[in-house]
Formats: C-alpha cells, structure tokens, sequence
C-alpha cells in the first residue's frame, strides 16, 4: 500500500510552470476512450496513486492496525439536486459513501469517499432521459496540513482517479485538452472550461485551462456515469483518500464540504449539448 502521494500546498513543477495537479492514472484519455481506449484499472500499488485495499471499509495504509482499522466514521450521503434543471425540486441522483479512519498511536486519520449514481433523469426541462455525471468530486477542510493522497478501485470496477489537485477549481477535460492545468488564473470557478461544441468553437482558451492553488481544497477528477454518453456503464467513482495529521476529538460535518462537478466532458449521445456544467453540494466530514 505504499504509492501515497504527497500533495504539495505549493503545487507541482510542470516544465517552467506550477499546477495545483498531480497526474494519477491518465488512461483512456480521463474516461473519454473506450473499448482498447478505455481507462485501464490500477493493478498494483506500482500505479502512480494507487492502492490495494481488500475492500473499501480496510483503511489503505498498512501503519492503521488493530482498532484503527475500524472506521470512526462511517456514512451514506444522500446527493440531492436541486436547481433550474430539476424545476427547482428535490431530485435524488446517488449516494456519497464516507469513511474516516483515526490512527491514535500516530495522531493521523484517513478520509476516503466513493460515488454511486443511480439511472436518474436529473433534468425535467429536456425530453428523454439525462443522467447526472461526476467528472470531478472536490472537497474541503485541509488549509495548514500537509496531506498524502491516493485511490482505489478495489474490489470494484469503479472509475479510475486520473489527476488530484490541491485546487477548488475543477478542469474541463475532453480529448485534446491538458491533463495538468497550470496556474495563473486569477480567479477561482468551480469549474472551469468551455460549455460549447464542436470544435473548433469548443476549442478552450488557455485560460479556461487552469486552475489555481487553493490549499483548502482537493479535487480528484474521475468520470462517473450511470450511463455516460460515450455508451460506457460506470456509475461508481474510485475510492478516493486523504490522510492527514488529526486530533482525538470529534468530527464536525457541514452541508457543502463535499462538491461533485459535472463539466461537459462529452457530446450527448443525441447530438445534444445536454451535459451543462452543474455542481451539487452533499454533506461531509470536515477534518479536524
């Protein structure tokens, strides 16, 4: 279990450049290949990022033994949207399954999550059936602490986690696009990219591919879809995972601690751009 990442606060080196990214599992050009295009599952912790859990309620680091094994959080959230596309109604799209994992001997706990989303039409202002896809879940809470991060998709054939960033900004990929946005923004979206096709009018601009350091955040860009527009099934995003140095108090939750981004990463199968970039806030734990 040892292909941890650090996540610097002050970003990565990118030639001449810095991104708030690291780079994790870049194949299947982030989930828009398929067949021998597809995104290829971690098989071993030689993958960058990748760790091998037996399932999802073990924490990934073998240093968490005995009673700290056991989560000392361990919840289902429900994801809720509610907004223009659900005609300002509650529409139920999926889960976020939560754990935390608290290592008393060392001071260190380990935050993981995972994505499921449900065949759910989320947008009641458009005939036919739209299903919500996360191509980004981001997170808050880890301003001052130095943090690792990594992935899994044990025992699933979950999606892969392509890049993680120590960014609020969550970066439209599509073929072509940067798998490492740099820095110098100026500005801090939610999402960031360009809401139009084809090309070449769906072309970004090179701002509209960055994103900034935020050392409060960490983005981790997956592609998760009950049924993606490329055809593929995969409504289970990896497990994703922070550690970081904690204390023995309690965990506080707030109601936007967790952002799951939808940002227009494919032509729809109808030749549609019913793929808008939409963000829904779902309750987590905040670090303590």
């Amino acid at each position: 279990m040892a292909a941890w990442e650090n996540l610097p606060a002050a970003g990565v080196s990118v030639g001449s450049d810095t991104s708030a990214y690291i780079l994790c599992n870049p194949t299947g050009d982030f989930g828009s290949g398929s067949g021998a295009d597809a995104p290829v599952q971690p098989s071993s912790t030689a993958d960058e990022c990748a760790v091998m859990p037996i399932n999802e309620a073990l924490p990934p680091d073998s240093s968490f033994t005995g009673a700290s094994r056991i989560p000392v959080v361990n919840g289902t959230r429900t994801i809720t949207m509610n907004n223009s596309y659900t005609n300002n109604t509650n529409v139920v799209i999926g889960n976020v399954k939560e754990y935390v994992w608290r290592n008393s001997s060392t001071n260190m706990c380990i935050y993981g999550m995972r994505v499921s989303l449900t065949n759910t039409d989320y947008n009641l202002t458009e005939p036919g059936k739209q299903t919500f896809e996360v191509n980004d879940i981001a997170r808050k809470g880890w301003s001052g602490k130095t943090i690792d991060v990594a992935y899994s998709t044990v025992p699933t054939t979950a999606s892969p986690i392509y890049r993680i960033g120590r960014t609020f900004t969550s970066v439209q990929h599509r073929p072509g696009f940067v798998d490492q946005p740099i820095t110098g923004l100026g500005s801090s979206p939610a999402i960031n990219g360009v809401n139009v096709w084809p090309t070449p009018a769906g072309r970004p601009t090179a701002a509209e591919q960055k994103a900034d350091i935020d050392t409060d955040w960490v983005d981790f860009t997956t592609d998760a879809n009950y049924l993606d527009d490329d055809g593929s099934t995969n409504p289970l995003s990896g497990m994703s995972y922070v550690r970081s140095s904690c204390t023995s108090g309690t965990f506080t939750t707030a109601a936007d601690a967790i952002r799951l981004r939808q940002t227009f990463q494919e032509l729809s199968a109808d030749g549609s751009t019913d793929n808008p970039f939409i963000e829904v806030e779902v309750e987590g734990v905040i670090p303590n």
